[in-house]
């Protein structure tokens, strides 16, 4: 198990593949094995980087209490440590949230973002009050009922849960509850106009909370490509994972033709 030692923490993550590198960020609670579809079905053609974020799973407990320009710096640094220049990042849900602040932070550092059932803020009554409700159960240590329904919630098998339930409970609630915290009071929207690289926005078609943070983020981001998947709903990652995986392997894939061809 690969541990990296940046930025005053220590860090468990994951590499499969070989190509263009691509860094999945996870939300709260969750942690780097919630990619497990990316990692098998787009490590043929890049070079899929996950990891825990501080606190979540493996990685070690953050003295430091979690905030997104912190965990912005982490992922950077952790690029450092891999020798790795250049990368696309990708996040799901709130971890969408930490990829553009990464983004914000070190432009250069990325050919692009791809955001998975992302938001910028957390403005609706509904998405705040199962926000609260997730960092008022952190607070009172109720960890096995949180852990439970947020990884019954993503898994698509038995077996996934299994997986994804005994990986998060490796975690430190005091640091799952700052990043719960931290995805209720964050807000980039006003900054989304200075982020100059291509990004790609994924949600579910059914997943009608967050249709208004898509149309947020597509107003607000310069070079952005919206995109809906079918009857799918919040979990794009597992339980809509092949079309969502061929979704991110066609547009990096049109942003590489575009930069090759004469007028790119």
């Amino acid at each position: 198990m690969p541990f990296a030692d940046i930025n005053g923490t220590r860090l468990h993550y994951s590499i499969t593949g070989s190509g263009l590198p691509v860094v999945f960020v996870h939300p709260p609670l969750l942690e780097g094995n919630s990619f497990v579809y990316q990692q098998e079905q787009l490590s043929d053609s890049y070079q899929v980087i996950t990891f825990d974020i501080r606190g979540h799973g493996r990685s070690r407990y953050s003295e430091l209490p979690v905030t997104f320009p912190l965990l912005a710096r982490d992922i950077c640094m952790l690029l450092e440590y891999l020798h790795i220049p250049k990368a696309y990042i990708c996040g799901y849900s709130i971890g969408g949230a930490v990829a553009l602040e990464t983004i914000l932070a070190d432009p250069g550092r990325f050919y692009g973002g791809i955001l998975l059932s992302a938001m910028s803020e957390v403005s609706d009554p509904v998405l705040r009050r199962s926000l609260q409700a997730c960092v008022a159960a952190a607070k009172y240590r109720a960890r096995r009922f949180l852990t439970a329904v947020i990884t019954i919630g993503n898994a698509n098998s038995f077996q996934t849960f299994r997986k994804l339930y005994r990986d998060s409970m490796k975690g430190d609630i005091r640091n799952q509850e700052q990043y719960y915290r931290q995805g209720l009071i964050y807000n980039c929207t006003v900054r989304l106009k200075d982020i100059h690289v291509p990004m790609l926005l994924l949600y579910g078609e059914k997943n009608f909370v967050f249709h208004k943070y898509a149309n947020v983020l597509h107003r607000h981001l310069p070079f952005s490509s919206l995109q809906f998947i079918r009857e799918a709903k919040h979990q794009l990652p597992t339980k809509w994972h092949s079309q969502t995986n061929e979704r991110i392997r066609r547009w990096i894939r049109e942003q590489i033709t575009e930069k090759e061809s004469p007028s790119g």
